[in-house]
């Protein structure tokens, strides 16, 4: 980051540099309220702006309430107080063959030579080696001019494959020729460290790429494609096995939020709906004018909650997750009854009895899949031979007491939706909705009976974390 005497980052005032940063923070999704902006400013007062560590972690703790956005924090971060604008001044070259080519394993044993030394991260060698990774391996040719590749760079270098040899040489036990020896590297200790040390590479190498595109293409443009989504935000259908993990750590604080709210709104209702009749009966000793209310006595007990989440491969990810978050609110019902289907509708409650724990619902997850009688006929979904499976079979479990949840994408393979079903258990339930992941403007589209359906069901559409709370928070009884 370079600061001049003005007290100025580049042409723009300090001042004016921090209002810009946690406009881009806003609009990446991350609230920051003018306190925190305020904050923020009286932390640049005393900090070291020059110690981008403590530059980093100052703003972090002003301006970031929640710890799964810090991702995306940081690389905002990187990207408006980078350590410098252009390349690095290098005293050094990446080691050469005798034809002047680089020598590709030269530099990996450099690089695993300088992940074991805690001493080359503290003196700096580290990041001159990333820069020049970065520089004379990450570099190609483009119609609009030079431009730097993370994962050409990280493709030639390989980090990963670089493990067992990092934690041999965090070890000291290679042998006196330099050779390793037959058990070198394998002890878990010191290959996690290995690991964690790579991982952090890859991230240093993704940093100063995207500080070199963003000096030739401009800031925003590297935001774009740069800065992560926060996990609340991800979209359910096109999540990665990275995304999967981060939604996942959200379903325990969103269901403590959710608990809370849905707490909240039982207290309210506590004193039960206004009696219009024994208020106008009460008026008539004022004049006819109703000063004082009269509330019907509440309804005891808690509300039952029936679920029917579609399980099959394109949705699945989105029922786990729901699921997940309507089991931790399972103390605000007196009764969940979940089942399950592909083609076929299975009631899988008993396999859920344990609790929602991570581990533990993982494994009922996948008891589920492989046990439950939900696929018995070409194995796609169907929801409207689920629909007429659930009313002969189990419509009695649904009362007017209870709420039904039906969890899918509405996809029905141009099978026939059956209409009739889903009308009979809308009107045999309490209150009844349906949460859609896909966007709304796909809903009627190829295969997709949504739009059907929300004529005789409230559909609503739940792509991400955010949406999925904010329904389950408003719709469901108390």
């Amino acid at each position: 980051m370079t600061l001049d005497a003005r007290g100025a980052i580049g042409d723009v005032p300090i001042v004016d540099h921090l209002t810009g940063f946690v406009d881009e923070l806003r609009n990446r999704g991350i609230v920051v309220g003018p306190s925190g902006l305020i904050d923020a400013a009286r932390a640049m007062e005393v900090l070291d702006l020059l110690d981008r560590r403590s530059l980093r972690e100052g703003l972090a703790a002003t301006l970031i309430s929640d710890q799964m956005h810090r991702r995306v924090f940081d690389t905002v971060f990187d990207l408006w107080f980078p350590l410098g604008t252009g390349a690095r001044t290098a005293v050094t070259d990446l080691p050469r063959t005798d034809d002047g080519e680089i020598d590709i394993d030269a530099v990996r044993d450099m690089v695993a030579q300088m992940l074991a030394d805690d001493e080359a991260a503290a003196d700096g060698r580290l990041d001159a080696m990333v820069a020049l990774i970065v520089d004379q391996l990450g570099r190609y040719g483009s119609t609009r001019g030079e431009a730097f590749s993370a994962y050409q760079a990280l493709s030639a270098v390989n980090p990963q494959t670089l493990i067992a040899q990092i934690a041999a040489a965090m070890t000291g036990s290679a042998d006196d020729d330099g050779a390793l020896g037959d058990r070198a590297g394998t002890e878990p200790l010191y290959r996690r460290a290995a690991r964690a040390k790579t991982t952090d590479f890859r991230a240093k190498i993704e940093t100063e790429t995207q500080r070199r595109m963003a000096g030739r293409n401009g800031r925003q443009r590297v935001a774009d494609y740069a800065v992560p989504t926060l996990p609340e935000n991800i979209n359910f259908l096109s999540a990665g096995a990275s995304d999967l993990a981060e939604i996942r750590r959200t379903i325990e604080p969103l269901a403590r939020l959710l608990a809370a709210k849905l707490e909240i709104r039982r207290r309210r209702a506590h004193r039960g709906a206004v009696d219009v009749r024994q208020t106008l009966r009460k008026s008539m000793s004022t004049g006819g004018v109703p000063i004082e209310l009269s509330h019907r006595k509440p309804r005891p007990g808690r509300p039952e909650l029936t679920v029917l989440c579609d399980v099959s491969g394109s949705v699945a990810g989105f029922s786990q997750f729901t699921l997940r978050l309507v089991y931790a609110l399972r103390q605000q019902f007196s009764k969940v009854r979940v089942y399950a289907f592909v083609d076929t509708v299975d009631e899988v409650t008993d396999y859920f009895e344990r609790g929602a724990d991570d581990e533990d619902f993982g494994t009922s997850m996948h008891r589920m899949i492989t046990e439950a009688r939900i696929v018995t006929r070409d194995g796609h979904s169907d929801y409207g031979n689920m629909l007429k499976g659930f009313v002969e079979n189990y419509g009695d479990t649904l009362t007017h007491r209870g709420a039904l949840l039906i969890l899918g994408d509405a996809r029905n393979n141009y099978h026939d939706p059956r209409l009739e079903s889903l009308r009979a258990l809308v009107e045999k339930a309490r209150h009844a909705y349906w949460l859609n992941p896909e966007a709304r403007r796909n809903w009627g589209t190829g295969d997709s009976a949504a739009m059907e359906y929300d004529e005789i069901i409230e559909m609503f559409e739940c792509r991400n974390a955010t949406q999925l709370g904010r329904a389950i928070a408003d719709l469901l009884p108390v």
